[in-house]
């Protein structure tokens, strides 16, 4: 067991990190279109993750996690505030011209609350932490003592994340086995849609990161491990490495359960739905699908309508 002075010697190198991530520059129509989006709104933060981050695009979709103080402090319905209150986050799509162009993003909502629950040890949720445990950038942010809070939400994800890639990764391998196992695991328990490399997509051009984060975070936690050039064997005991195992069991079946359910409420809260199916269509199909307003605000009422508009058009004949 490491002595108290290594673990927190640790702990400050994680934070350190994090909080260099955090700060590094994005392109100006980023931080462009955040501006826009808040308007007079002040949240405690607003983080940038997603594959627009890794390789930069203004034709795809941004993605963002807008960090309030209290769900009350985002402009949404009564029905869409309470359902994320209940199973957090909402996500909304927006499209603002900035210099002329169209920007889209995904935009979720999460209270400090929920973020810190969700990046905690208590959670069965895996959703947040294991997209936190990736580099991210902190766009827009209130001051120092929100920027603090949402650092110490991030330094609790990358600790969860180390944890777990102890229990589901080999009794000893490369840093980037551990991590791999992980990411594998993680989007396995989301139901996500993801070609097999996607796991190794994640690590390429940030391997040094993984690399150099992971022995820190097992020590931080006080988790004996050993090291032998680039190997690594965390001392996990047959039981507690069977009882994480049944955990990761729970909480991988658990993942399933609530990533339908948040398919179905975002049926009712994503605001801005239609129109980024619209997109969606128009980009992989060329076939412009039209939205009345009332659509746009009612897509599940006019599904029928749509989806006889896309037949017309000739969607459903298309291969490839």
């Amino acid at each position: 067991m490491a002595d108290p002075s290594s673990r927190l010697a640790a702990a400050g190198r994680i934070a350190h990190t994090l909080a260099s991530e955090l700060v590094q520059p994005v392109p100006a129509f980023v931080t462009q279109f955040v501006s826009e989006l808040l308007g007079a709104a002040q949240p405690l933060g607003v983080l940038f993750y997603g594959s627009v981050l890794r390789e930069p695009d203004p034709d795809g979709v941004l993605d963002f996690y807008v960090i309030v103080e209290r769900l009350e402090d985002w402009k949404s319905g009564y029905f869409a505030r309470e359902a994320n209150r209940l199973l957090p986050p909402n996500v909304e799509y927006h499209e603002i011209a900035i210099a002329g162009r169209i920007i889209r993003a995904k935009v979720a909502i999460l209270s400090i609350a929920q973020f810190r629950r969700m990046t905690g040890r208590a959670t069965l949720d895996t959703t947040i932490w294991a997209r936190f445990c990736q580099p991210v950038r902190l766009v827009w942010v209130r001051g120092p003592e929100a920027a603090d809070a949402i650092l110490g939400c991030l330094v609790r994800a990358m600790g969860q994340a180390g944890r777990w890639a102890a229990a589901l990764g080999p009794e000893q391998g490369t840093a980037d086995e551990f991590w791999l196992a992980l990411f594998a695991h993680t989007y396995g328990a989301e139901l996500r849609v993801e070609n097999g490399r996607r796991p190794s997509a994640l690590l390429e051009g940030r391997e040094a990161r993984y690399r150099a984060l992971l022995p820190d975070i097992w020590l931080a936690d006080g988790l004996p491990f050993a090291r032998e050039g680039d190997r690594l064997a965390p001392r996990l005991t047959p039981q507690l490495r069977r009882s994480m195992q049944e955990g990761w069991w729970l909480r991988g079946r658990l993942g399933r359960v609530l990533n339908v359910s948040r398919l179905f409420k975002g049926a009712f809260t994503f605001e801005g739905g239609a129109r980024y199916i619209a997109w969606k269509i128009r980009r992989h199909s060329g076939i412009d699908l039209p939205l009345g307003p009332f659509s746009e605000r009612h897509p599940l009422i006019c599904l029928p309508y749509l989806l006889w508009k896309l037949r017309q058009a000739g969607f459903f004949r298309r291969r490839g």
